[in-house]
């Protein structure tokens, strides 16, 4: 590892920009990236890595250190990941002496494992003996995984398409259209993805579209869609025919939606902005399957989003949990009869989840829906991200 002086500024500046003005940690490095166009392939790793090894351990590492001074955490990040301290960098003489006494350190799990007090009380309430084991592999790195578009390509295919361009993956065996980077490239500069063989998606969300079990031909709506990660997928299973209607708040959402859509030969799908309760009801009792992807604290992804565990309060969880539940009683109303719809998120929390579609069952909006099917994946048994489903189908 070659570290010079101006990569530890980018380092600073992502780190100053994360925590001091409350921004997004990938979108930070995006732009800092772009500011700094002549930084190589390694340069960027370096930065990148750095970067989310001390927002993902930035409370045990100001233990360590004794300090919230930046250069003194970005030092205790390299030491405690092997590397040596450049000469140029200026931090105090003691910093080394302080890790090697504390670095093997057993204490309170908020520290040693780098969360905010509030969150460990939470999971030490819910999962019991379980909280230690998740909060450790929700800090753990997060595999890259793949998930291949079947109306181009084959999962056989890609993964020679990919060596070709000296890209490593594998196969899963659980998750049928899903491949594991064994090394981290960046995919997205390859031909292969360029032509739209596949996009990048964990395996976990990879479950939820299969749940819903969308059919060639039907009309289906994804009430949530965001940038569409899971609507492609949905138009892969129905083979591109039908009709799906993807609906967000956000227009720029939307609009990304599009640009996917073409590079994957999808032309079914229909974007359509949220802009009042007249947007679903006209659309009342118009469709045969619903997905609802609702959005939520997104505990069960911050092996991919860690600054999310600083950024979120237990009042904007309580605010989320109300948005679900208005969510899962009027977008329900979408779905014909004997329809099907799917609600997810990617939130390890009852509250958000199990709890949520029992209250949707006793409530008067969810009298005519049962409930068919559960699917809970966990970091800690599991090894991918924390993600619910549950599948409901609407009676006569």
């Amino acid at each position: 590892m070659s570290w010079h002086p101006p990569l530890f500024n980018a380092v600073v500046q992502c780190l100053e920009l994360i925590f001091e003005e409350n921004k997004y940690a990938d979108k930070v490095i995006e732009k800092v990236f772009k500011q700094n166009r002549k930084l190589g392939s390694r340069d960027r790793k370096l930065i990148a890595e750095t970067v989310y090894d001390v927002v993902r351990y930035i409370r045990r590492y100001s233990f360590i250190a004794d300090s919230e001074d930046w250069m003194e955490l970005i030092g205790v990040s390299l030491l405690s990941r092997g590397q040596t301290l450049p000469d140029f960098i200026d931090v105090s003489p003691d910093l080394e002496n302080h890790f090697r006494k504390k670095k093997n350190f057993i204490g309170k799990i908020g520290v040693t494992e780098s969360y905010p007090n509030w969150i460990v009380d939470l999971f030490e309430k819910e999962f019991g003996a379980d909280a230690p084991a998740l909060l450790k592999a929700l800090n753990e790195k997060a595999d890259v995984y793949l998930r291949v578009n079947t109306l181009k390509t084959t999962a056989a295919e890609t993964i020679e398409a990919l060596k070709a361009e000296e890209i490593f993956a594998e196969k899963i065996k659980d998750v049928p259209d899903a491949l594991r980077l064994i090394e981290r490239k960046n995919v997205f500069a390859t031909q292969i993805f360029k032509k739209g063989s596949f996009e990048v998606q964990d395996a976990a969300s990879q479950f939820i579209a299969p749940l819903l079990n969308p059919k060639p031909g039907e009309r289906v709506v994804d009430a949530c869609a965001g940038a569409g990660g899971k609507t492609l997928h949905l138009a892969s299973l129905m083979k591109n025919k039908g009709k799906i209607i993807a609906m967000d708040i956000h227009q720029w959402k939307l609009d990304e939606l599009r640009i996917r859509c073409r590079r994957n030969g999808v032309d079914i799908v229909e974007t359509k902005v949220i802009d009042s309760n007249k947007t679903i009801k006209r659309l009342e009792d118009s469709f045969d399957a619903v997905l609802l992807d609702v959005p939520c604290s997104g505990l069960g992804v911050l092996r991919r989003n860690p600054d999310t565990k600083w950024k979120l309060s237990a009042e904007e969880i309580t605010r989320l949990v109300q948005l679900q539940k208005e969510i899962l009683q009027d977008y329900s109303k979408l779905a014909k009869k004997n329809g099907r719809m799917v609600y997810s998120t990617c939130s390890v929390l009852n509250e958000e989840n199990e709890q949520q579609v029992q209250f949707f069952l006793n409530s008067e909006a969810g009298k005519n829906w049962q409930l068919k099917a559960e699917k809970r994946l966990w970091p800690h048994r599991d090894g991918y991200d924390g993600f619910y489903a549950a599948l409901l189908e609407k009676k006569n």
